[in-house]
């Protein structure tokens, strides 16, 4: 079910070239989405509902979804779906609230100063995936940060579902209406990127898009970065999980499985010293794998060549290797699991332990779940609060602290063959720096 690489011995030179992952070709995709992002940008909303007819099979007869549509979708939510969901927010301002980073002003000389302020964008379009599985946890970890940052003007886009009459799913509605979103969009794909980017009757533009998507969404994000700010172009989930003979092989198995059974193209790799555990692992998979209601999806991942067990012959080799990876999401499954993850460098979500699941991190931990992927993790960080920040300095000096600056800009402009940079110094006294 699950391929087995032995890198015992001696690791490899070009460890990320060989390491199972996920093809996503971004790039083949740009072609097909730009007469989709054109289209939008030229007609509007008129394009938007033709687009959702064509790729959701939904006839629209616009895009906003209606306040009332809202409110119904929060009555008629499951009692107990609610109360997880208000638990997921809770938990996630508490660790978001914390993020908000204090504006810093340093003194550099006596009369000059320098301050960072932190300034929200001004308004943000959350992209909410509807396809294979339904995700208002989605909703919680775009939506919360970008409050707690302070921006202004919040919109989320999810695909028109045909079972509901056009709207996205009830659960994300009632996710939104929890929240206080009631600007909500019923589409999907390129085709709601570029309603964001460029705007339509229905929708003002924003300034920035987060969220995951498919490789559509993807390849929009990235032709119209610089138009708008983005999070990450997010690549089929991955988990990689570093366990040694310490290990609870069920444990193993079921992470393994869960980060599985969101895509057939999803990644699931095990770095492990022990080959018992692999052994074991390997053992405990097809039954567990059965017993699952996506068991043909799940499959299939793990059958592909983007998952895998690396045998290692110490802890030392399986940090390198998950280094090499930069997984989305990182478990440790060690003796002293805590020293050892806090050696990882490159991980989108470390968890630590037995009882540190991806699938705590997914919906209750506190953390953020939308995280770099394709080795991303290795530059890049998860969604958070300072996602939606940006810092502005701001320079305040005295004529006297400018004086005391003036002869070395001066110089440095002169330096640079810039010597209007020096002369607008200059234009502010009534004396010429010494040559």
């Amino acid at each position: 079910m699950i391929s087995r690489i032995d890198m015992r011995g001696s690791l490899p030179e070009d460890l990320r070239d060989v390491l199972p992952r996920a093809e996503l070709d971004v790039e083949a995709a740009l072609e097909k989405v730009r007469p989709i992002c054109d289209d939008v940008r030229h007609r509007g909303a008129a394009a938007v509902r033709e687009l959702t007819a064509r790729f959701d099979g939904v006839e629209i007869a616009s895009a906003r979804v209606p306040a009332e549509a809202l409110d119904r979708a929060l009555a008629e939510l499951d009692p107990r779906v609610r109360a997880a969901l208000e638990e997921s927010i809770r938990r996630a301002r508490l660790v978001h609230r914390d993020q908000r980073r204090a504006d810093v002003t340093t003194q550099v000389v006596p009369g000059g100063t320098v301050t960072e302020r932190w300034v929200p964008v001004d308004r943000v379009g959350l992209y909410v995936p509807g396809g294979r599985a339904v995700y208002p946890s989605s909703v919680v970890m775009n939506v919360v940060p970008a409050q707690e940052a302070g921006v202004g003007s919040l919109a989320v886009a999810s695909p028109a579902q045909k079972a509901f009459g056009g709207l996205p799913h009830p659960t994300i509605l009632a996710a939104c209406a929890l929240l206080g979103v009631d600007e909500v969009y019923s589409v999907g794909g390129a085709q709601a990127v570029a309603m964001f980017a460029y705007g339509t009757e229905e929708c003002a533009p924003v300034t920035m898009v987060t969220g995951p998507g498919n490789i559509y969404v993807a390849a929009a994000k990235r032709l119209l970065k610089g138009l708008i700010g983005i999070d990450s172009e997010a690549g089929p989930t991955e988990i990689a999980i570093l366990a040694d003979e310490t290990a609870d092989p069920v444990h193993v198995a079921a992470d393994l499985i869960s980060q599985a059974e969101h895509d057939t193209i999803a990644a699931a790799v095990l770095v492990t010293t022990s080959p018992e555990l692999a052994d074991a692992v390997e053992k405990e998979l097809p039954g567990q794998v059965s017993a699952t209601k996506h068991s043909e999806r799940i499959t299939e991942a793990l059958s592909g060549k983007q998952s895998g067990i690396v045998l290692v012959s110490s802890i030392d080799d399986g940090l390198k290797v998950v280094d090499a990876y930069a997984a989305e999401h990182l478990e440790i499954h060690t003796a002293d699991a805590a020293a050892v993850a806090a050696r990882v460098r490159n991980a989108g979500a470390i968890f630590v332990g037995t009882y540190a699941p991806v699938s705590l991190g997914d919906y209750l931990a506190g953390s953020n779940h939308v995280l770099p992927t394709g080795g991303c993790a290795c530059h890049s960080s998860g969604l958070s609060v300072q996602s939606f920040l940006r810092g502005i300095h701001v320079v305040d000096y005295s004529r006297e602290a400018l004086a005391g600056a003036a002869a070395h800009v001066s110089v440095l402009a002169d330096a640079e063959d810039l010597p209007a940079h020096g002369a607008a110094i200059r234009a502010r006294f009534d004396w010429r720096v010494p040559e």
